[in-house]
């Protein structure tokens, strides 16, 4: 399956060019990604299969009640990808909510594993994976393979932010994951830094910078 382009909605653009200053307080942000999260959701969220329940009465009339069938999985990465999980749940109010603890380690770039609390056995058809950015690719391919590995056979990824090499690594690795991103910078400094980018989201949404 082809990777999904980058949002060309104007709205997510502009979202996405006042996110990127760096006078933003920590409320700023976390609005601005929240924002961003919705639209991107609406996007990852149009494929879902429906499926006739019941009849129901409106007030004028009968009809057919309608709901998304398959189970699916929030998997919001720790911590930032707290940042997008109102959003997502608000689209989903009926998923499962499951948390994957990755972090970067500063001079290696590689993704440490630090929290996991997945069931033993997988009761979800499909995961929506929620981190605002996406910069070697490290930590998003980290937590497919654990998705992959414990059963979910639809996965989606949502970020804000990604950079050319790491979002080519990852549609590369893994052809049939759906990523929905707001943008697509080219540049990647050699501490794994995206450029322009949205700076570091951890310490920006949590004022910890």
């Amino acid at each position: 399956m082809p990777a999904n382009p980058p949002s060309t909605h104007p709205i997510v653009q502009q979202k996405v060019s006042e996110l990127r200053k760096a006078s933003n307080t920590p409320r700023q942000v976390r609005e601005l990604t929240d924002s961003i999260g919705r639209l991107l959701m609406y996007e990852a969220t149009r494929d879902l299969p429906l499926v006739s329940t019941k009849e129901e009465q409106s007030p004028v009339g009968s009809y057919m009640a309608q709901e998304i069938q398959p189970r699916m999985a929030l998997v919001p990465i720790l911590r930032s990808g707290l940042s997008l999980l109102s959003a997502a749940s608000d689209l989903l109010p009926d998923a499962e909510i499951y948390h994957l603890g990755l972090f970067r380690e500063e001079s290696t770039l590689q993704p440490v594993e630090y929290y996991n609390k997945l069931p033993r056995k997988c009761n979800v058809q499909g995961c929506i994976i929620l981190d605002p950015m996406i910069a070697t690719g490290g930590t998003a391919e980290a937590a497919i393979e654990i998705m992959q590995k414990w059963g979910a056979l639809k996965i989606k990824y949502v970020a804000v932010c990604a950079s050319r090499q790491g979002i080519d690594m990852l549609t590369k690795r893994f052809p049939d994951v759906q990523f929905y991103v707001a943008t697509i910078d080219e540049g990647l400094n050699s501490h794994g830094v995206v450029i322009p980018g949205i700076g570091d989201c951890g310490d920006r949404l949590n004022n910890t910078a």
